[in-house]
């Protein structure tokens, strides 16, 4: 199982001090937190893609990219690529750009935003946001997979023998996750090509990220990928930990009363009851994070958001040492011991590689098994 953090970029007021870091403050901020994040042995790093303020990670692959060489080990991801408003040709190239920059430790996750002024911005329209997401998606599927594309859809001009440059490192595209937070049309999507899902549950109650996991599911086995239970599962959270329990409560408050994204709404108390956040000790962290598995069964990859909402960088990578130090490794050996033997792991480039290796042996096995043999043509 993959754990990591992911990172919305978010620029917002420390409210326990009135100060705002500046553009440039916050961008190399978050280049910190995912060199802490390999540091402590965490898997994934991954940012979100936003175009608006107060957000700054508008270009995640030139992010990505800087991160890439300086890590060894730490799996790049995006926790938002805008499939509806970004050109399919460009995302293909870019990424595979990104892989070989970083030898394959490259994955990306799908998503339409939750930002409605992205879609003039960029010449579409969001009341077309599903339909866009499904055409663009599956022609970046065939660019991944087909040296010379022909192409004729609603939403771009026609491609003709397009081929898009560089080729996936070792002729394997870049895992795709499919993120979606309400729309049963993208878990249905990542089903139908056997992606993963990844189900950003961060202000939804456990029944409304069951029903979207269950969905899932059920059709990924229909379309033939394997069982329920072997589809590719990632949950998000939020985190903040002190040692003692109290101490955080007492310093998340004001971050979380006065947040972009919840603030002057639902009581903190309310909030951690009803959805994923959790703020208290790290075994407390570590009792929710397992209770995740009761209602979204075995999952893949685990990503945690711990620096919003005005969070100084300090307090944030004291964060990540308390993961790395006390929090994932227990859930790593805890989940570890709840897994059964048929629920598969987080695919990585190595593994997809090793399964396309032999997905061409067999082909050419059964190849030359059809052929007539020597001695049958020879009569």
């Amino acid at each position: 199982m993959q754990f990591g953090i992911f990172s919305v970029g978010d620029v917002t007021p420390d409210p326990t001090t009135g100060r705002t870091p500046s553009e440039n403050e916050r961008i190399k901020a978050m280049l910190a937190i995912a060199e802490k994040a390999e540091e402590v042995g965490l898997d994934v790093f991954a940012t979100g893609e936003h175009h608006n303020p107060p957000f700054v990670p508008s270009s995640p692959t030139t992010m990505l990219g800087w991160i890439a060489a300086r890590t060894e080990r730490i799996i790049l991801s995006t926790s938002t690529t805008l499939i509806t408003t970004n050109d399919p040709v460009k995302i293909a190239e870019d990424f595979a750009m990104l892989q070989h920059i970083a030898n394959g430790r490259v994955d990306v996750m799908m998503g339409r935003g939750n930002t409605g002024p992205v879609y003039p911005w960029f010449g579409k329209d969001i009341r077309q946001g599903i339909q866009l997401a499904i055409e663009n998606y599956a022609l970046l599927h065939q660019l991944w997979r087909e040296e010379a594309v022909d192409w004729e859809g609603r939403f771009r001009t026609p491609l003709q023998s397009f081929t898009s440059t560089p080729r996936p490192l070792d002729g394997v595209a870049p895992f795709v996750w499919h993120g979606s937070i309400r729309s049963p049309e993208i878990a249905e999507q990542a089903a139908f090509y056997g992606d993963g899902f990844f189900h950003n549950n961060i202000f939804w109650p456990k029944e409304h990220t069951q029903r979207m996991v269950e969905l899932y599911r059920e059709r990924y086995a229909h379309y033939g990928h394997g069982t329920p239970e072997q589809a590719i599962v990632g949950l998000g959270g939020q985190i903040f930990m002190r040692r003692n329990s109290q101490d955080a409560v007492r310093e998340f408050r004001p971050y979380f009363d006065n947040a972009p994204v919840y603030g002057h709404g639902p009581s903190l108390e309310d909030f951690t009851r009803e959805t994923p956040l959790t703020v208290g000790s790290p075994e407390q962290v570590i009792e929710k994070t397992l209770a995740f598995r009761d209602y979204a069964g075995d999952y893949q990859r685990q990503l945690f958001l711990v620096d919003h909402a005005g969070l100084p960088l300090k307090t944030v990578l004291e964060q990540i040492d308390l993961l790395g130090e006390e929090v994932v490794p227990v859930l790593r050996e805890e989940f570890a011991k709840r897994r059964p033997a048929g629920v598969p792991s987080a695919p990585t480039h190595a593994s997809l590689r090793a399964a396309a290796q032999a997905q061409q042996t067999e082909q050419a096995a059964q190849a030359v098994q059809g052929e007539p043999q020597p001695e049958t043509a020879a009569r």
